[in-house]
């Protein structure tokens, strides 16, 4: 036989490889209940199981918003704060409420004014006459998970006192260290600037949020069930028929567990040329830092774990890409004049960076 027709042995073996994860792939489309191998190294359906409880809860009060409720679980699982930005009435704060809700743990709300002084967030010495000591009073900081409701409505005296917490979950006053009780999240709201009485967020501030969402208006159908909901409610409240499930153990566990997701090492190149790309693009005037890219990573991971995979894929990093880094980014005066976002500066280039095989 001729010896370049005669197939090797590696080709042989990569053969049977395909034809074995082409199997795998076939079998699981057709609904088989066979373990699959890359579902075994990992267990996620406890994981799954959680968020499938906590969806069904908010999806008793909230219509639609999909986008945005599972960008809010993925930023728990990733163990990082979300910025919700829309107009007024669009279910920003309910929602971050509703999810507090269904979780088992510590919840505080803040509502920032233009009035609003550090110590009223973080805690002030009081002087104690029977003990003629100063007693430290914890602020409403001192939560697990922290609503701050139109957080661009303080100044930026006030916003600098959340720079600490946000990244190193701790404050430091009169020389003492306060370790935040975890987990620690912050949801914030927002406005969008254009808005009457708003404040631009300082950039070291945003850079410490996970995520940035945008929250639209509802469709025809969304609004027509909104206000039937309303109308069902016969003077009842949204919140009350919320259950929690997730105690702040499963919740660390399961953040624990994401963590673990294995993501290979094209993949992590692929994140560093996004982000190094936003460094040289011209439409930019200031690009992403590093943060930016261990956001993707995490994010990326938990929308992996959210899916029931405990490997990253290119298309977890897409989904991550533009909630993480639009807020990271700043577009040049000139192109911002013309109306480009840096949203569709992202979107162009992540399609212009090449996904890995």
């Amino acid at each position: 036989m001729d010896e370049k027709n005669t197939p090797s042995n590696d080709n042989l073996d990569l053969g049977a490889e395909q034809q074995s994860f082409e199997n795998t792939i076939e079998g699981k489309e057709a609904g088989q209940d066979s373990n699959l191998d890359f579902k075994s190294r990992i267990d996620l359906s406890e994981l799954q199981e959680g968020i499938a409880l906590i969806k069904n809860e908010i999806g008793k009060v909230i219509v639609g918003q999909k986008g945005m409720i599972d960008m809010l679980i993925a930023s728990i699982l990733a163990n990082g704060h979300s910025l919700i930005e829309g107009v007024p009435g669009v279910a920003k704060t309910i929602s971050a409420k509703l999810l507090a809700k269904s979780l088992d743990v510590g919840f505080s709300r803040i509502q920032f004014t233009p009035d609003l002084m550090p110590s009223d967030i973080l805690g002030t010495s009081v002087f104690d006459m029977k003990s003629s000591e100063f007693q430290f009073k914890k602020g409403p900081i001192f939560s697990n998970m922290i609503l701050i409701d139109e957080i661009n409505r303080a100044p930026a005296k006030t916003q600098a006192a959340l720079f600490e917490v946000m990244e190193e979950r701790q404050i430091t006053i009169d020389g003492n260290k306060f370790i935040m009780d975890l987990p620690f999240i912050v949801l914030a709201t927002q406005n969008p600037v254009e808005q009457e009485g708003t404040y631009r967020l300082p950039e070291a501030q945003l850079d410490r949020f996970l995520f940035k969402i945008d929250v639209d208006y509802p469709n025809l159908e969304e609004e027509i069930e909104i206000i039937n909901r309303e109308q069902a409610l016969q003077g009842g409240t949204k919140t009350e028929k919320i259950t929690a499930h997730l105690s702040k153990e499963d919740i660390s566990k399961f953040q624990i567990l994401v963590s673990q997701i294995i993501i290979e090492s094209h993949l992590v190149k692929y994140i560093a040329d996004i982000i190094v790309n936003t460094r040289s693009n011209p439409f930019l005037y200031l690009g992403a830092s590093p943060r930016a890219s261990i956001a993707i990573l995490k994010a990326s991971k938990a929308f992996a774990a959210m899916n029931g995979r405990d490997f990253v894929t290119p298309e977890d990093i897409k989904q991550a890409a533009i909630p993480v880094l639009q807020h990271r980014v700043i577009v040049t005066p000139e192109r911002e004049m013309e109306g480009v976002t840096s949203k569709q500066i992202i979107k162009q280039i992540i399609e212009a960076v090449e996904i890995p095989r």
